[in-house]
């Protein structure tokens, strides 16, 4: 599988997903799902400034990102699929037919309406309820934010 991690992260590329994440695990290209900035050329010129040349970055829209979803596995790179929010990993996850078995959820930060879960994580109802429905599918649904940091499984992180 060359698909490593699949991370919802309201922040999108930083340094954390290219340096924290990307480093250890080897990436060589990231997928960022999101409808908005696919849409935008000025903001992907800016997540592409915060990553090394030797990693490819590219966008995809959360409907083109399902049917893309089998080349990317295929690809004999290693990479990271990123959503920045868990509606968008949920709708991935809906059409992907079983392909993602682990979903990180590495940033979701304070919004109205969320209640903090951790000190990266805060959640609204439906947003908890969203993340049930990962793990209903038969998705790991774990919350940490850097690799050396904790795994918190979801029954705890929805405690």
């Amino acid at each position: 599988m060359s698909i490593e991690l699949f991370r919802i992260d309201d922040r999108l590329i930083h340094g954390q997903v290219v340096v924290g994440w990307g480093q250890p695990l080897g990436v060589e290209f990231i997928v960022l799902v999101d409808d908005d900035v696919r849409a935008s050329d000025w903001e992907q010129e800016l997540y592409r400034m915060g990553v090394p040349p030797h990693i490819t970055v590219q966008f995809s829209g959360v409907e083109e990102a399902v049917s893309r979803l089998s080349e990317w596995q295929a690809d004999p790179r290693k990479g990271i699929v990123l959503t920045g929010d868990v509606a968008s990993m949920l709708a991935l996850v809906r059409g992907a037919n079983g392909v993602v078995r682990e979903v990180n959820v590495g940033g979701v930060h304070f919004r109205d309406g969320r209640r903090e879960k951790l000190r990266y994580v805060y959640l609204n109802d439906e947003e908890a309820a969203q993340l049930r429905e990962l793990a209903g599918a038969g998705v790991r649904v774990t919350a940490q934010d850097v690799p050396t940091g904790r795994r918190v499984p979801l029954e705890e992180l929805l405690e």
